[in-house]
């Protein structure tokens, strides 16, 4: 017997029950960024390995063991993208679209990929929205960035169980001369270091830093500080950040152990956290990476971005109940007609409600049953009302009315005062998406 077909592990369906939260999410976000005046731009999937290798760093976690990659028909080393930054900034440069200092605000969404251990908030294909801005050196779009970010945890109802954590990793280098003396001090404690640590401090010592090893964190509490590093025009960059945070409201926390996970970033780095998701706390991060696109081939360019991960928000939407009640019905009114005259004018009345009323969310019934059997479906729906069109209403030219979700009398309409009529029953129901 042939084993069942089933979805790669830690690569998941959204089941149809699920999208209408996933819809909200991502127009809220769309809208917000709109109002912000980013632009959306749609990068591949699939790009060269060199891209990551060049942009992420070789001795990155992400690049040494979690991409998928591959080689295609022609002997190309492909891979599915593991983070947006990378693809977004290719494109910025394959298309000049920051050339001659043109200022750049772009947003993306999509599907990463990296192959990790699957758990609760962390799959294999995942989900982000990414924002990124080039040509803007100063704090002020950096902190546009953090404050658009608290509006939509305002707007999203989860403001009070977010924490934003700040850090500055300097210019490269400054963080050269950090990372100098940040080696000598792990190597004189070498082998009291994890086996994990032990290799970082020769291939990527700041991230050492974020390790999650308890005896590791307690080690590093009088290693040198990255802030005691600074050059003077970083440590404005940052005052100027925190003096914009200030003034905007938005509270913070500055995490001296905040170094991120890729190479790029230089400056400004932020996480947004939570504790409502256990081991998976960061539900967006980022920072600046003014070093990124000279790096990648292209001319010395500042930019600055994020990316928030779409699962692990609409985790926490429904762990703290902060789903709209309206994404529970998704259909308005449900049409029940009998016999084929019926089901053809049916089909023409629906069609006119549409003309008229394009928000209106009407569902005919499709696969004829009887009385009892459309009903139910039209019951099983959520809508709010059923049009009833059988023989007596169709040589009448009405349709009958049904309330579903009140103890109201069914009514008798004509087919003319039909759409006038549902307007105005379905105008005080602010559940009615438009």
């Amino acid at each position: 017997m042939s084993k069942p077909l089933q979805a790669i592990r830690g690569m998941n369906d959204i089941l149809p029950e699920q999208t209408p939260l996933w819809r909200y999410f991502e127009k809220t976000v769309a809208e917000l960024l709109d109002g912000y005046g980013y632009k959306q731009i749609r990068m591949p999937v699939v790009e060269f390995t060199e891209l990551f290798r060049r942009s992420i760093g070789e001795v990155t976690d992400i690049v040494e063991k979690e991409m998928y990659t591959f080689a295609d028909r022609n002997g190309d080393s492909l891979t599915l993208r593991p983070e947006g930054t990378a693809s977004c900034v290719r494109a910025v440069l394959e298309h000049s679209l920051a050339g001659g200092g043109q200022i750049q605000k772009l947003w993306y969404q999509g599907p990463m990929f990296r192959h990790e251990r699957p758990q609760k908030g962390r799959y294999r294909q995942f989900h982000q929205i990414g924002v990124e801005a080039f040509n803007l050196p100063g704090p002020d779009v950096d902190a546009e960035l953090i404050v658009l970010t608290w509006r939509l945890w305002k707007k999203l109802g989860i403001s009070a169980h977010v924490k934003l954590e700040l850090n500055s990793l300097g210019t490269s280098a400054s963080r050269s001369v950090y990372r100098e003396a940040l080696v000598e001090y792990l190597q004189a404690r070498h082998a009291q270091l994890d086996e994990d640590s032990q290799r970082r401090v020769l291939t990527n010592p700041l991230r050492v830093l974020d390790s999650k090893n308890p005896d590791t964190q307690a080690l590093l509490v009088d290693a040198p500080q990255l802030q005691d590093y600074l050059d003077e025009a970083s440590q404005a960059h940052f005052a100027g950040l925190r003096a914009r945070l200030d003034a905007a409201g938005v509270p913070y926390v500055i995490n001296p152990r905040l170094v991120r996970g890729l190479d790029y970033y230089s400056e400004t780095v932020f996480e947004w956290v939570t504790d409502q998701l256990g081991a998976q706390g960061t539900v967006c991060a980022g920072g600046r990476y003014d070093g990124l696109i000279e790096q990648m081939g292209g001319r010395a360019t500042p930019g600055v971005g994020f990316a928030m991960g779409i699962e692990r928000l609409i985790l926490m939407l429904e762990t703290l109940e902060q789903v709209p009640a309206e994404l529970s019905r998704q259909i308005d009114v449900y049409f029940c007609a009998f016999g084929e005259a019926s089901e053809l004018a049916a089909l023409v009345l629906a069609e006119q409600l549409r003309d008229s009323q394009p928000h209106l969310r009407l569902q005919v019934n499709a696969g004829g049953g009887s009385f009892k059997s459309q009903f139910k479906k039209a019951d099983k729906s959520g809508a709010l009302y059923a049009l009833i069109l059988g023989e007596n209403e169709l040589e009448s030219r009405t349709v009958a009315i049904k309330p579903l979700r009140t103890d109201a009398e069914q009514q008798s309409i004509t087919w003319d005062a039909l759409s006038e009529y549902l307007r105005n029953s379905l105008h005080d129901d602010a559940s009615i998406i438009n």
